[in-house]
């Protein structure tokens, strides 16, 4: 069965194909990237590392700097230790481990070029391999300083959706609703959304993906500083008329949101997207006001409430 009663003009290029939706599976992940896994792609690819090193989390980015140091000063260890331990003058373990040790630390100040001077290479080998270490070094942090510097000069949205939708009355009807909002303390200016609503539907007897853009109640608003709730009106010719958590069920509906905005910090468009399935659009349910005036008549915005819910009357 069709998911609409009736023609609609329809947007089947939006950059997923036309395959239909399997098990429920998002076509967005909530942080907004693409729910898709890439195989066949090189093992190495010095473009695509750097993507990766600056598009990663932190923690994921720290670790493989921690790794990364670990087994660079652990592979020069084995090799200081290979050449013969008393080359390193001032190493005075008395084990193979103790060895170890002296040369791994040993490695640490050479490739950070701290060089504490209680152990120094002794022999033309020993310091052919300290001075090329420290060399390594000194690219290696230029790399580590360079990432950083990129991760944190990337210009990147962070602005925050709302966990749900919600349905809920709007001018003597019904209203689609997700609500949006800055979480960084400067503004975004000339702020631009779309609100795509993608599902499954029979055509010609063969499950096939549609995409149909929703129009908004307000699609763009000059400067972002408050709360944004984003409202699709639901009359009829809406998808969502008369339509029932079932229905929406059965077509595997999701709704993806893409925003655009000008960046008044780092003076550069940013975007960002999100998308809700089914089971993540709440029926008469209203969110709660956000912000309010304190007894000075400041406006006040409070970020905690951005997921409360209330019934809707």
């Amino acid at each position: 069965m069709a998911f609409f009663k009736r023609k609609l003009l329809l947007n089947d290029d939006l950059g997923f194909s036309s395959n239909p939706v399997i098990k429920n599976q998002r076509i967005l992940n909530k942080d907004g990237s693409a729910n898709l896994e890439r195989i066949g792609l090189p093992w190495f690819k010095l473009d695509d590392t750097y993507t990766r090193l600056v598009t990663m989390s932190w923690k994921r980015f720290f670790f493989m700097i921690l790794l990364v140091y670990l087994m660079v000063n652990t592979l020069f260890a084995i090799v200081y230790t290979a050449v013969g331990i008393e080359h390193l003058h001032g190493a005075t373990g008395t084990s193979t481990l103790d060895h170890f040790f002296d040369a791994f630390f040993f490695s640490t100040q050479t490739i950070s070029t701290v060089g504490y001077g209680h152990i120094w290479p002794q022999g033309f080998i020993t310091s052919i391999l300290a001075a090329f270490e420290s060399l390594l070094g000194l690219l290696a942090f230029a790399l580590a300083a360079g990432l950083l510097y990129g991760r944190f000069s990337r210009p990147n949205s962070k602005v925050s959706f709302s966990n749900v939708m919600v349905i809920a009355p709007y001018k003597d009807k019904f209203g689609l609703m997700c609500r949006l909002v800055n979480l960084r303390r400067n503004q975004l200016i000339d702020v631009e959304v779309q609100m795509v609503l993608s599902y499954n539907e029979i055509v010609e007897g063969k499950n096939t993906r549609r995409f149909y853009p929703l129009p908004l109640e307000r699609d763009e608003v000059s400067v972002l500083s408050l709360n944004w709730t984003l409202v699709h009106p639901i009359t009829e010719d809406s998808p969502f008329y008369q339509k029932t958590l079932k229905d929406l069920e059965l077509a595997e509906v999701e709704v993806l949101v893409l925003l655009k905005a000008f960046d008044e910090t780092f003076s550069q468009t940013v975007h960002t997207k999100t998308s809700y399935q089914d089971e993540e659009i709440e029926f008469n349910m209203k969110f709660e006001k956000m912000y309010f005036h304190n007894e000075e008549g400041k406006m006040i915005l409070d970020y905690s409430k951005l997921n409360q819910l209330i019934p809707a009357s």
